[in-house]
């Protein structure tokens, strides 16, 4: 054979290498598709789809409120701190029937309480509820939003578990790796759900946001809530046999939202930061007696997998000053807006589909460290923009602001969800029966006390840099700073924990 062939033949196998993974990514969670995974599949997807009045909600507070965005950054602390109580919501899913019902029944409960958020925005930007300051109508409606969210969403995760059979048809248990498999693109399956949720209202938000008021997108997002009940109502969701309360597990939760609710109601100093430390604690000890089901070597390795995961998620962001700034001085509108979120949920959503059968087969260390170089990397362009970098290539290039922002989003999107489907499926591999909701919330939990973290960090670089409706002078340094952060805190996890946790 001569070298030419020698060549020829290589390169025709290095593209039958190449068709036959790319056919494969394509083919896997068209293939991993059950009916049974539809009501889990339709929550999260109602979730993605509540994107429909997110610009709206942005240009809204900026036109009708007063807070600032150091302001916002404190306010998003509280409103993740429902996250961080999902164990209290998954010993009642697992423990308490709702008119007969371990499932239906707090799916129902969720959706009307973020129909309820939707009408509280409705009526505060429609000026028909107006018995207290629009600054408090808002987080009242948001409060009502995320508990409604985070209901369902424990559901949801407790039957990511719950969907994937354990046993044969004759009764013999499946092999493990079968199961493993099937939980990673069970997760996949619900992260291309919630991304299909965004794509599909992307665009749309911000065309509404554009041509209707503020009021009337509120009100049309009554749609998504109904969604999520429609899943709930099609297919049978309870098949699982309520455990006794796990009253430390349930007292502990409720003890810790007393508290939250006490401390931030009394004006306690360094209150966020006491809930942090509260939360963390209790968290921990909560899923250390909740994991005496799992043996020593799984326990070992889902708490160094907790900890590189805890510091990737725990860093800041730039805040909301950032958004400001592309409105007031890059010209952004509610137009582009939507073009930008309709890019990135596309891109999210063709990334989390072609790279889950890859994800899903790798050490989450690896994955993390990947994404964090690559997400450094890709936010480049938000510094960029900052220094107004847009005006020399403009000059240079022909090209500014607007086509930078749709080149980062274009570039940044696809690996936005990637992170979370080896963890998830960690989690779900090794949730105890009769506790998978518990189990399932209280990961979650931790997870999410990270978020807190990370608001925490974004709220002191905003009161160090302080950027504010109009004053941008403080905006580069703020988004450096962020910048070096979630590349640092990150990396130093994954050496610090990595190979412990593989």
């Amino acid at each position: 054979m001569t070298a030419a062939s020698q060549d020829q033949s290589s390169a025709a196998d290095r593209w039958r290498y190449v068709r036959d993974k790319l056919k494969t990514a394509l083919v896997t969670p068209i293939r991993a598709m059950r009916l049974r995974y539809l009501p889990l599949l339709m929550i999260y997807y109602a979730y993605g789809a509540l994107g429909l009045v997110t610009i709206a909600e942005t240009f809204w507070i900026k036109q009708a409120l007063t807070l600032t965005p150091s302001d916002l950054a404190a306010i998003a602390v509280w409103l993740t701190l429902p996250w961080t109580i999902k164990m209290v919501f998954g010993q009642l899913v697992d423990s308490v029937p709702i008119l007969g019902s371990q499932r239906r029944g707090y799916v129902f409960i969720g959706a009307a309480l973020v129909a309820a958020g939707l009408i509280t925005l409705a009526g505060t930007a429609g000026g028909w509820i107006a018995f207290a300051d629009p600054n408090a109508l808002y987080v009242a409606a948001q409060l009502f939003i995320v508990i409604g969210i985070v209901l369902q969403d424990v559901v949801a995760d407790a039957m990511t578990t719950e969907v994937v059979e354990r046993t044969r048809p004759d009764g013999a248990p499946r092999p493990l790796h079968e199961v493993e498999r099937e939980l990673g693109l069970v997760q996949v399956l619900g992260r291309l759900a919630l991304w299909s949720g965004i794509l599909s209202v992307a665009g749309l938000s911000g065309w509404l946001a554009q041509i209707f008021s503020y009021q009337t997108v509120f009100l049309l997002g009554l749609i998504v809530p109904a969604i999520s009940i429609t899943g709930a109502s099609l297919v049978r969701l309870d098949g699982t046999t309520p455990r006794p309360i796990d009253w430390r597990i349930l007292g502990g939760g409720l003890l810790f939202g007393v508290a939250v609710l006490a401390i931030s109601l009394g004006g306690v100093p360094f209150g966020q930061e006491l809930i942090f430390a509260i939360s963390l604690t209790i968290i921990g000890l909560m899923l250390a007696r909740v994991a005496q089901d799992v043996d020593e070597q799984h326990r070992r390795k889902i708490f160094f997998a907790a900890m590189v995961i805890f510091l990737y998620r725990a860093t800041p962001g730039v805040g909301e000053g950032y958004r400001w700034f592309t409105i007031d001085v890059l010209g952004f509108d509610e137009a582009f807006y939507g073009t930008l979120a309709q890019i990135g949920a596309g891109l999210s959503l063709a990334g989390a589909w072609l790279f889950s059968d890859v994800i899903t087969r790798q050490p989450i260390p690896k994955v993390l460290l990947w994404l964090t170089i690559l997400g450094t990397i890709l936010s480049l362009p938000t510094l960029a923009l900052a220094l107004r970098w847009d005006e020399w290539t403009k000059e240079m290039f022909g090209f500014g602001a607007r086509t930078i922002a749709l080149v980062d989003t274009t570039a940044a999107s696809p690996f936005v969800e990637l992170s979370m489907i080896p963890a998830l499926t960690l989690v779900a591999l090794n949730a105890p029966a009769g506790q998978r909701a518990t189990w399932f919330a209280l990961m979650a939990s931790l997870m999410n006390v990270a978020l807190v973290a990370g608001q925490l960090q974004t709220k002191y670089l905003n009161w160090i840099f302080d950027v504010d409706r109009g004053s941008y002078a403080n905006l580069p340094a703020l988004a450096g700073a962020a910048l070096l952060i979630g590349f640092i805190v990150p990396v130093m996890g994954v050496l610090a924990f990595g190979k412990r946790a593989t």
